[in-house]
């Protein structure tokens, strides 16, 4: 796996990469079949997503922050608030 934005966050993106890629598996399984209906679909995504949160959204949310440090440190977040400026993103690309 690759280095973070940050020395210091890499240990942090490691955890959270072994963290999703082990969720996201579970996430691909076919716990469903394609003949499930749109409620059953939805259930699912919404049982995964509260698993995630509740298994990877603490480590998510320190390696988030460390990679916003890391940003604001290295004066990234000047050329970020620029380029947003100059070309906002108001929807999507298609």
């Amino acid at each position: 796996m690759s280095q973070s934005l940050s020395e210091e966050c890499t240990p942090l993106k490691r955890e959270y990469d072994a963290c999703f890629n082990a969720w996201f598996e579970g996430y691909l399984e076919p716990a469903l079949s394609a003949s499930a209906n749109a409620e059953q679909r939805t259930k699912f995504a919404q049982q995964k997503a509260a698993e995630f949160d509740s298994s990877c959204g603490k480590i998510w949310q320190a390696y988030r922050q460390c990679v916003q440090k890391a940003v604001k440190d290295k004066g990234l977040d000047v050329l970020l608030d620029q380029a947003r400026t100059e070309n906002p993103l108001t929807e999507p690309p298609p």
